[in-house]
């Protein structure tokens, strides 16, 4: 598939209530090329580069289908939020960037800890989470009153 297809089925797939921009579509795809998970194919027509999954990109792929499937219906990142699409105070929508900001940070920490495990890198994240829970379960309390 090409960008611009990429960019058409998400459309499809969401029932054009979402369409990614070029900006963030053409660097993913320019990162799963560079981490092997793609490659390139080499009959594109002219002006048109089409890619499709490495070996690699595939077993990357049915990893984090197993992984969503073992968090069906759990709360972890995100399920939650996914409600937010619903109405609300624009200002508040701005969190919503934020939080998208640290699903990437916590899925790129997850691939480091399986590809490069270290106590302590787990022990420091243990500390962070747990803090942030905190934080977060107190502003909601203190909402609630």
């Amino acid at each position: 598939m090409s960008g611009a297809e990429i960019i058409r089925e998400m459309e499809d797939k969401t029932s054009m209530r979402w369409k990614p921009s070029p900006g963030s579509v053409y660097p993913l795809l320019s990162w799963l090329l560079d981490s092997g998970y793609t490659k390139e194919l080499t009959d594109s027509e002219a002006g048109v580069r089409r890619y499709e999954l490495t070996e690699e990109g595939k077993k990357f792929l049915e990893e984090d289908k197993q992984r969503r499937d073992q968090n069906k219906g759990t709360r972890f990142f995100g399920q939650q939020f996914e409600e937010w699409d619903s109405p609300m105070p624009e200002e508040a929508r701005e969190l919503l960037d934020s939080w998208r900001k640290m699903r990437r940070a916590g899925y790129a920490l997850r691939r480091k800890l399986r590809d490069d495990y270290s106590d302590s890198l787990a022990i420091e994240a243990k500390k962070l989470v747990d803090d942030f829970v905190e934080k977060i379960t107190r502003l909601s309390e203190i909402e609630k009153v």
